[in-house]
This record gives structure tokens, C-alpha cells and sequence, in this order.
């Protein structure tokens, strides 16, 4: 399993905009062969804040994932509301197991 997570800070000017294609992109990822699990949720009390969390079956999937039309349209709408950081990190190996 491979996980993908980390926070993307958009312009306050432009949450909304974030907020809507990050639900199109959820709604097309989750249909995605070899994804496990993706969530995309603002930060409570930084509204401009959001928390990517993605779990993927292997490299293969998340390397089709990103060949996507609904992650292109993403890249386009995040660019259009102005990415002040973006700290994404891919986690591979481990295992999952419940605390």
C-alpha cells in the first residue's frame, strides 16, 4: 500500500473555488481502480488550509490517477485560486494495523 498525504494552503480569496473541486475530484478519485481511500478536508480554524489523505494499492494506480482529466481539471482550478504552500508527501511500505 502506498499513502499520500500532506496540506494545501490556497489564497483565502479562493476557498470556495478549492472547496468545489476538491468534492469533483473526491467524487471521480474514489471510482478509481486501485484507490483505496481519498479524503480531502479543510483544516478546522485555518479555512484555507486543506489535509489530503489518500491510501493507493501501488504506484501503478497513483501513477494513473495523475494521468486523469478530473486531476488535470484540479491542477487547473487550484492554479487559478493561487497555492501559497503545498506539502504533499508519498509514504510507501509499513503496514496497516489498528491502534
Amino acid at each position: 500500500m502506498l499513502i499520500v498525504t500532506g496540506v494545501v494552503e490556497v489564497d483565502p480569496g479562493g476557498i470556495e473555488t478549492a472547496k468545489a473541486a476538491a468534492q469533483e475530484m473526491v467524487s471521480e478519485t474514489v471510482k478509481e481502480p486501485g484507490c483505496i481511500l481519498y479524503e480531502f478536508s479543510q483544516i478546522l480554524g485555518q479555512d484555507n488550509r486543506f489535509r489530503v489523505y489518500e491510501e493507493w494499492q501501488d504506484q501503478a494506480a497513483l501513477d494513473e490517477h495523475f494521468a486523469t482529466q478530473h486531476m488535470q481539471n484540479f491542477r487547473k482550478a487550484l492554479s487559478e485560486v493561487g497555492v501559497i504552500s503545498r506539502e504533499i508527501y508519498r509514504v510507501v511500505g509499513g503496514e496497516k494495523l489498528p491502534l
